[in-house]
């Protein structure tokens, strides 16, 4: 079964789906998006996406033209059209067709684009065995110049980091702030377990606050793990006991070795071990 997508109304085959060349979307950046995910052909957390999609275009000044329950329908439509029962969701709003200027009042309206595929970033066996990461160069976006917590699709900053990341032979690279902080991955947020207790940078320190990120902070707190977030350091990667990572499209994953640092014993911890089963158990819920 192939994926579909839903543009401006339509459900098409993806090679249908097209684009004019002059949306701000492409030219610039301009927009915003969404990963999702559906387990056993139901969408995961889909009203909590949909939320931060939309709080996304407000920031940027962007008017989606569509309420949270329309894109929610045509979302699901979408899904079921594609008749897969697990799948990812890629949900986009772009400025709109516009000219090669930069004024967005020229974008006659904006556009809505769904696609559901599948989706597969690592393979199985790094799930058990945990994975290496280093630390980039590239800096985070600063808050006051495009803030991280808006998803827009200008990931530039994203995509150098993981240039990094390919050139040292790994799948994933640590992003710092300005002030020599870790933030998050370039796709992923992290956590670090320590004596017990389950950390994660904060908000502010310039993240993009992940739906999988407050999930596993809500499974941990129901399972009795004290979870804190307090400003991380390189330093705090290096001697945690455990750390892994979490993401739409990863869930979670864990993290065994850093800057050529062994983390923990080198293999995935318990409390890893034990808030992915609560994860997997999560999302199969019917």
């Amino acid at each position: 079964m192939g994926g579909k997508v839903w543009i401006n109304g339509t459900i098409v085959e993806p090679e249908k789906a097209l684009v004019n060349v002059y949306d701000h979307g492409l030219l610039y950046g301009d927009g915003v998006f969404e990963g999702i995910r559906a387990y056993a052909g139901k969408v995961f957390k889909l009203r909590e996406h949909l939320e931060r999609l939309l709080e996304s275009a407000h920031s940027i000044a962007l008017d989606v033209g569509m309420s949270r329950d329309a894109l929610a329908k045509a979302t699901e439509e979408t899904v079921r059209a594609t008749g897969k029962k697990d799948c990812y969701i890629r949900l986009v709003v772009t400025r709109g067709v516009g000219n090669l200027g930069l004024d967005p009042r020229k974008c006659s309206k904006p556009q809505v684009i769904i696609i559901v595929d599948d989706i597969s970033l690592y393979p199985p066996e790094m799930y058990e065995r945990g994975m290496e990461v280093v630390t980039a160069a590239t800096v985070r976006n600063i808050t006051n110049a495009l803030s991280p917590r808006i998803k827009s699709l200008n990931y530039l900053n994203n995509i150098l980091a993981k240039i990094e990341a390919n050139r040292a032979g790994v799948p994933e690279a640590i992003m710092l702030n300005a002030a020599g902080e870790v933030c998050e991955c370039t796709a992923d947020n992290i956590f670090l377990v320590k004596r017990g207790v389950l950390s994660t940078p904060p908000i502010h320190s310039g993240i993009l606050e992940g739906v999988t990120r407050n999930t596993v902070m809500d499974l941990a707190r129901e399972a009795g793990i004290e979870v804190r977030e307090p400003t991380v350091t390189r330093h705090d990667v290096y001697i945690a006991d455990e750390c892994f990572l979490t993401g739409t499209g990863a869930e979670i994953i864990p993290v065994v070795k850093a800057d050529d640092r062994v983390i923990g014993t080198g293999t995935p911890g318990p409390i890893t071990r034990q808030l992915r089963e609560r994860y997997h158990a999560l999302v199969r819920q019917g």
